[in-house]
C-alpha cells in the first residue's frame, strides 16, 4: 500500500480547504481511511497530530495575510476562528507576539508543507522484521483517554508512565496480574466518535485478577509484521529511544508497506508497541512494533 501517496493526497485536500470547515474525519473520509487509521498513519509520516498540522497551516497562512496588510479581524474569520480574541491567543502561542505587532514588524513566515526527516531518511530506523502468526490473547492494564486526532504514541506513553510511577501502577500491574513474562504493551483502542483509549498493560491468561479500575482487552487471532527498532544507547541519552520509535513508525508506513505490496494494514485488530527487558537502559535498547497485517488481494 502506498501510504506516502495517500498522505500527499490528504495534504492536498487540506491545502484546498484551509479556509473552510475541516475535521479529521472529513480528511480521512476523503482518502477512504477510517479516522483512527488515518490519524495513526499521518502522525507516523509527519510527526504531528492531524488537527495540530491543520492549526499550524492556518496560522501560517494567516500570518502571511497579515504581513500583506489584511485586517486582523478579516483574517481571523477567513481562517475559521470564531472570535478575533481567540485568533489572537492562538497566534501569540505560535509566534510569541500579537497579530498587530507581527504586522508592524513586517515578519514573513515561509509557508512549508513538507516534512523534514529527522535523519534525512527513514529506512535505517528499522531493524529486524519478521512475519508472525499469533493466536488470540488477553491483556489487562491501565488506560488513559485521548482524542484520536491527537494520537501521539511516544508523547502519551511518556506522560502516562510519569503518572503511573507516581501512583505505583507499574508495581501493581505486575503484583496483581502476575503475568508469565515481563513486558508491557502500549495499545491504542478506538472508541466512539473521536475518542481512543491508550492502554498500557501485560499479557494475562485470564481476567480474574483485573481490578475495576483496569481494562480487559482480548486481541483476536491474526498475522503481524513485527519490527524491531534501531538500537540506541539509553545509558547516554534516554530521549534517543523515543526518537527511534517515532522514526520506526514513520519508516513502516512510508517505506515498508510501499516496498511490500503483499501485505496491507488490517484495521480489524490494533497495533501495539512491546516493551521488555531489551529497552531497560541498555547500550543497545530496542522495542518491538507489532503491525496487524493481511494478504493483499491478488497475492
Amino acid at each position: 500500500m502506498n501510504y506516502r501517496l495517500d498522505m500527499e493526497k490528504s495534504i492536498k485536500f487540506i491545502e484546498e480547504n484551509l479556509d473552510s470547515e475541516l475535521t479529521a474525519a472529513m480528511i480521512a473520509n476523503h482518502i477512504g481511511y477510517s479516522l483512527y487509521h488515518y490519524s495513526r498513519v499521518f502522525l507516523a509520516c509527519y510527526g504531528t497530530p492531524i488537527m495540530e498540522y491543520v492549526r499550524k497551516r492556518r496560522l501560517s497562512l494567516a500570518a502571511h495575510a497579515i504581513s500583506q496588510g489584511k485586517k486582523v479581524i478579516d483574517v481571523a474569520l477567513e481562517f475559521g476562528f470564531e472570535t478575533p480574541s481567540g485568533f489572537s491567543k492562538a497566534f501569540r502561542r505560535e509566534y510569541n507576539c500579537t497579530p498587530t505587532s507581527y504586522q508592524k514588524k513586517g515578519i514573513f513566515e515561509p509557508l512549508n508543507v513538507t516534512r523534514q526527516d529527522d535523519d534525512g531518511g527513514t529506512q535505517k530506523w528499522l531493524g529486524q522484521v519478521r512475519i508472525e502468526h499469533r493466536e488470540a490473547f488477553k491483556v489487562g492494564g491501565y488506560s488513559v483517554s485521548t482524542q484520536i486526532s491527537n494520537v501521539a504514541s511516544t508523547k502519551d506513553l511518556a506522560a502516562f508512565w510519569e503518572q503511573a510511577d507516581m501512583e505505583g501502577w507499574e508495581i501493581h500491574l505486575y503484583e496483581k496480574l502476575n503475568p508469565r513474562r515481563h513486558g508491557e504493551l502500549g495499545i491504542y483502542i478506538p472508541k466512539e466518535k473521536d475518542e481512543a483509549l491508550y492502554v498500557l498493560g501485560v499479557v494475562v491468561d485470564n481476567f480474574k485478577n483485573v481490578d475495576l479500575d483496569m481494562v480487559a482487552i482480548e486481541i483476536p487471532t491474526g498475522d503481524y509484521a513485527v519490527f524491531t527498532t534501531r538500537p540506541v544507547n539509553m545509558k547516554e541519552c534516554e530521549a534517543d529511544l523515543a526518537l527511534s520509535i517515532k522514526n520506526g513508525w514513520r519508516a513502516i508506513f512510508e517505506d515498508w508497506f510501499l516496498r511490500n505490496r503483499e501485505y496491507q494494514y488490517d484495521e480489524s485488530r490494533p497495533d501495539f508497541e512491546y516493551y521488555d527487558e531489551r529497552c531497560h537502559y541498555r547500550p543497545d535498547s530496542v522495542i518491538e512494533i507489532w503491525i496487524p497485517i493481511k494478504k493483499t488481494q491478488g497475492f
